[in-house]
């Protein structure tokens, strides 16, 4: 019986990365109209445990209808990728590209996994479970934001890079195109990339994703005001906000705000920044781009990519798309 490997874990990030890098959001975001967050600061602890029971939701279709793919064709794709690396950004726990990593270790093919993620915590705890499930397996976590440390992804063999979760769609056009051609910089010819990808579909449809009756993803967007409470000393009044999703037909997007109900001047002291708040004032928390699959082979054939296959779930929700380095 092969014994399981211990994983390699790689800390990219500096310790006060964090810190700098909020404020450095916080600054330059609340600052123009409209006012941002960048969505990657809804993810403190309480944050993902909200995000975790979203997926579950009966309203929010992505989680499953990605699944369903995997579920039915990760033999394909593993055997189309013909790689020998699997590396997965923001991979949180992984559960997902476990159905990967069963397609490609059936095969034979696989020899290293390589999840990126920027909590520590959470990744050192799913590569010690991947490592003892696929015994003779490498691990080679790294501890990393996708977008600082692509140069810094393990090399060797022949990767495929899996970008799971629909999250590309949470980058604006300009950050799209941009991360989409630092990848295509740093993959070898003959390397790949996953990439899933939610599709367009009645608002309705939409927005009722955004949107459950539970309140949950009003409760995870309203979370991000409580970081900043936390973190830079803010004084945030999480009930003077509405919550604001609605569909943006001609960026194709859902746009996820809060609306100041009521005059504010809210201080943050963190940040050395004070923000006049007038009354039907909003913050843009997140973004996510909806995708046409002929857009999707649009932008990644510009940044450099060859689209080799196409997979989407049966009522044709979501997608997965395989691009090669040429």
């Amino acid at each position: 019986m092969t014994e399981a490997r211990e994983p390699v874990v790689s800390v990219l990030l500096d310790p006060e990365w964090a810190a700098g890098s909020l404020v450095e959001d916080v600054r330059r975001g609340l600052t123009r109209h409209p006012r941002t967050l960048p969505p990657k600061w809804l993810y403190d602890d309480a944050g993902s445990s909200m995000f975790d029971e979203i997926t579950r939701l009966p309203e929010y279709y992505p989680f499953t209808a990605e699944r369903s793919i995997l579920e039915q064709h990760a033999a394909e794709i593993a055997t189309a990728s013909g790689a020998t690396t699997l590396v997965e950004l923001g991979s949180g726990t992984s559960e997902k590209t476990r159905l990967l990593l069963d397609a490609f270790t059936a095969t034979g093919q696989l020899a290293r996994f390589a999840p990126v993620d920027v909590s520590e915590h959470v990744l050192r705890e799913s590569a010690d479970q991947i490592a003892h499930r696929y015994p003779g397996l490498e691990v080679e976590a790294v501890v990393g934001d996708f977008t600082l440390h692509l140069a810094q992804l393990p090399r060797g063999g022949t990767r495929m890079v899996a970008f799971l979760g629909g999250t590309i769609g949470n980058l604006y056009l300009e950050e799209r195109c941009a991360f989409l051609g630092a990848l295509a910089d740093v993959l070898e010819p003959g390397d790949s990339l996953l990439l899933g990808t939610d599709l367009v579909k009645s608002a309705d449809r939409l927005i009722a994703a955004y949107h459950d009756r539970g309140g949950v993803t009003e409760e995870f967007v309203r979370n991000s005001l409580r970081v900043l409470n936390r973190e830079l000393g803010a004084d945030f009044d999480l009930e003077a906000f509405s919550y604001i999703p609605f569909w943006d037909a001609h960026m194709e997007r859902m746009d996820l705000r809060l609306r100041s109900e009521t005059p504010q001047l809210v201080k943050i002291p963190g940040a050395d920044l004070v923000l006049d708040l007038a009354v039907g004032e909003e913050i843009r928390v997140e973004i996510s781009t909806k995708f046409r699959v002929s857009k999707i082979a649009a932008e990644l054939e510009q940044a450099g990519f060859a689209v080799t296959r196409v997979w989407t779930d049966d009522p044709g929700d979501f997608a997965l798309t395989l691009a090669t380095k040429p």
